[in-house]
């Protein structure tokens, strides 16, 4: 669309008034009766409804047939009807089908009318000639009404896919924050767990065991540059950075380092593994080590001095159970685990999995959930 197009859009009622002086202009020079004083008022009868013709389509024209009803029966011929092909090639722009019939009938008895009167013995090339006027105007309307309904419906159609673009990317972004939490969460809760655990060791052995205490606040040194590391790789994803986008998740391989770091944090901790191992995927094999990982970071907060954990992992033909077991103190921990317990459960769901935590039966706590296999 133009510039000069849209300048008329923005101003319809100025671009009627402007057609109706084109029309008034042409039928004036057109005139065949200027010697009978009331051609100039039904000419001027005739055109001036236009200036209203999209705010009442119908009306204008049936005003428009009626004047030419008139100047008919005080037998005027005028050129000024062409206003009735404007007006009814407006009603097929914006009324109903059942409008523009009617107006076609209309227009249709008029044709009818002026051939029989003023035609004499050629009434039937010019009745064929108007009713294809006729014709032309009401068609050419159909099909700019079809034309704007079309538009219409692509623009719509556009601004839905928009709509619906940026309600998936507002859920896609949602779903990514509650990821970035999770790994978030388990990152910083649990080396956080263990250096507390680590300093709180390395300050009661300073004075007595100062080799140990040493070696504690290494551990100390050593946790907080793999934390450091981690923390890297998820901000370097967030950056979209292609190396650590790249960098491998921890999986069930990295179970035996995290245990190492855990037991170094003076928790007592074993695994135990049965059954052949199956394919589980790269994703669920960080959730599982995402499970242990925070099952063990709350056993550290909560299970209290002298506790011992255990993991099992139990392979079958579908999937794995894991389950992390304490024997310390069960307390309200589930109240506590808060955002840990939530992450896990939105973790294993992913895999049709769901989480079990509860006191043991006999003593302790412990965590469990099954997960099924890539095949």
């Amino acid at each position: 669309m133009n510039a000069p197009d849209r300048q008329l859009q923005r101003h319809p009622l100025a671009t009627d008034v402007l057609l109706a002086l084109i029309v008034l202009a042409i039928s004036a020079t057109g005139a065949v009766a200027r010697e009978r004083p009331e051609s100039l008022l039904f000419t001027v009868a005739l055109v001036a409804p236009l200036v209203w013709r999209r705010r009442a389509p119908l009306p204008v024209f049936l005003t428009i047939a009626g004047v030419a009803l008139a100047q008919w029966l005080a037998d005027i011929r005028l050129l000024a009807d062409i206003a009735l092909l404007v007006a009814i090639y407006t009603v097929a722009v914006h009324e109903s089908r059942p409008r523009l019939a009617l107006a076609a009938a209309v227009l249709e008895t008029g044709i009818v009318l002026a051939t029989l009167r003023w035609t004499l013995g050629s009434g039937a090339p010019v009745f064929v000639f108007l009713t294809g006027m006729a014709t032309a105007a009401a068609v050419l309307g159909v099909n700019v009404r079809t034309r704007r309904a079309y538009l219409a419906s692509l623009e719509e159609r556009a601004a839905q896919l928009e709509r619906e673009r940026d309600q998936q990317g507002r859920l896609a972004a949602a779903a990514e924050r509650a990821r970035i939490a999770r790994e978030m969460h388990d990152v910083v809760a649990h080396n956080l767990s263990v250096m507390v655990a680590l300093a709180d060791g390395a300050g009661f052995m300073a004075g007595s065991d100062p080799a140990r205490s040493a070696d504690a606040i290494e551990q100390v040194s050593r946790t907080g540059r793999h934390a450091l590391r981690e923390m890297r790789l998820l901000l370097g994803v967030l950056r979209d950075d292609e190396a650590a986008a790249l960098a491998p998740q921890p999986g069930l391989a990295d179970l035996d380092a995290l245990l190492e770091q855990v037991r170094a944090a003076g928790l007592r901790v074993t695994l135990e593994t049965s059954g052949t191992p199956v394919a589980l995927g790269s994703g669920a094999e960080l959730t599982v080590y995402r499970l242990v990982q925070e099952a063990l970071t709350n056993t550290l907060k909560h299970a209290g001095a002298n506790a011992q954990a255990t993991v099992r992992l139990r392979y079958d033909g579908d999937g794995i159970d894991v389950e992390v077991a304490d024997d310390g103190r069960g307390g309200s921990r589930v109240a506590a685990g808060g955002q840990g317990l939530s992450g896990m459960r939105e973790r294993a769901a992913v895999y049709g999995g769901d989480i079990e935590v509860g006191p043991a039966p006999a003593g302790g706590w412990r965590v469990h959930t099954r997960l099924g296999s890539a095949a």
